[in-house]
């Protein structure tokens, strides 16, 4: 079996492995290096580095065009893509006699579109799951494989949770792709009724919004763990932990003097994990004593 994997961050990796051990990998297609990190060095997506390991050939495309031209010089039997970061066009779609397969981190319908992750934990969801489906033309609404739920633990944030969805999502993965080859799984059409969307976060969302309830301060801060923040006297500090308290007061007032208590728009929030105005990760307490916040004070 000829097959092609497509993919690009951290969460497609347990999926490469898990299906270059059982069926074999021709060839890995991923994103070019992008600029990162404040050097805006140009760094090469996760997966080129772990494929290369594994000997397998890595091409990076610029263009839709050149990404057809190769996919048609490759011929695949079957296509499988993880978070690879483009729509394929009906070009690339046509070529695969197995089609193309995607494992995409929720429950569809629910949560199409490129942070279903992060939404999830956003929107407080307690269950979340996997589902391998066929693509089509049309983003995450093909007919569907497998599907297999994953719960969401309190203490779950978006580094955690990717972690978790991306190691079980590689074993349905291989189920999927044995049955399918096998010709033992029927795809199912999905509901579009109940389709839901789950767009790219926006940069002004990661600033917390204290007017909000404090159950939704917290999922906010999970889902875009660690990149939520507010300011302290001027200084960005970014929140990383927080558990739901009872107090009242204006949004963003701190309320204790011996614990990092801050009222929201409903409810209070106590700040456990932080990374401090000079870029260290310290528990609240430790603020607490080291920046010695006032009572009254607003995180804005």
């Amino acid at each position: 079996m000829n097959i092609v994997f497509m993919g690009t961050p951290d969460f497609a990796l347990p999926s490469f492995i898990k299906v270059k051990e059982r069926f074999g990998v021709s060839a890995v297609i991923t994103q070019p290096p992008r600029p990162a990190g404040r050097g805006m060095k140009k760094v090469h997506p996760p997966l080129r580095e772990v494929a290369l390991r594994f000997n397998t050939p890595v091409y990076q495309p610029e263009t839709k065009k050149d990404l057809e031209s190769l996919i048609e010089y490759l011929s695949p039997d079957c296509i499988i893509t993880v978070a690879y970061g483009r729509i394929l066009s009906p070009k690339i779609l046509a070529v695969p006699p197995y089609g193309v397969l995607n494992l995409h981190a929720s429950l569809l319908p629910k949560y199409r579109g490129p942070a279903p992750i992060q939404r999830a934990l956003m929107a407080g969801e307690k269950i979340t799951g996997n589902t391998v489906f066929l693509v089509n033309e049309k983003m995450d609404s093909g007919d569907i494989l497998l599907q297999e739920t994953v719960s969401v633990r309190e203490e779950d944030n978006f580094v955690s949770l990717s972690q978790k969805l991306a190691l079980q999502g590689a074993v349905l993965l291989i189920k999927a792709l044995d049955l399918w080859f096998k010709g033992k799984i029927k795809p199912i059409p999905q509901k579009e009724e109940k389709a839901t969307y789950a767009p790219p976060i926006r940069n002004e969302e990661f600033k917390i919004c204290w007017k909000a309830s404090a159950e939704s301060v917290r999922d906010r801060i999970r889902g875009l763990y660690p990149n939520a923040y507010t300011f302290f006297r001027g200084n960005r500090i970014k929140i990383l932990k927080v558990r739901v308290v009872k107090g009242m007061g204006d949004p963003g007032e701190i309320l204790g003097d011996k614990t990092f208590t801050v009222a929201c728009g409903k409810g209070a929030v106590e700040i456990l994990e932080l990374i401090s105005p000079k870029g260290k990760k310290i528990k609240g307490e430790d603020f607490i004593r080291g920046y010695n916040p006032q009572r009254g004070e607003l995180l804005k």
